[in-house]
């Protein structure tokens, strides 16, 4: 995990997000993070099909679960971009419950995202100025 986030948002947990155990389920921090991920990309004026000309797949992501999470809570999701090669980068998100006293982290991931030209259905590199704005 990088040691700064540029980026956080605040994310309601809906009574969808829950499991047969009565918590967030393992899915569903999977569509917290993407949600956490457009509002990242829309903070630049970026959208994940229109990044500097280019569109974003997700080629990998990692979940470390630390604590449950239920409905009701609101999950403040930090984000940073980092780790770019010449056509991706790692996205970083660090997700707290939000306490009235101090936040606990309840999961950690990171998503491999590639630059993607549908067009031409290949992968292309990262679009100048790009890595300079998410990087912020």
């Amino acid at each position: 995990m990088p040691a700064q986030f540029s980026f956080s948002a605040l994310i309601p947990i809906r009574i969808t997000d829950l499991n047969y155990g009565g918590h967030v389920g393992n899915d569903s921090i999977l569509s917290i993070i993407h949600e956490a991920r457009v509002r990242f990309l829309r903070h630049f004026e970026f959208e994940e099909l229109n990044i500097g000309g280019v569109s974003l797949i997700m080629s990998d992501v990692a979940i470390e679960f630390k604590n449950e999470i239920f409905y009701g809570d609101d999950i403040l999701a930090r984000i940073a971009a980092a780790d770019f090669s010449r056509v991706g980068f790692t996205i970083y998100y660090r997700l707290e419950k939000a306490g009235a006293d101090k936040n606990t982290t309840v999961a950690l991931a990171r998503t491999g995202m590639v630059c993607f030209d549908y067009e031409l259905k290949k992968i292309v590199s990262i679009p100048e100025g790009v890595k300079e704005k998410l990087s912020a």
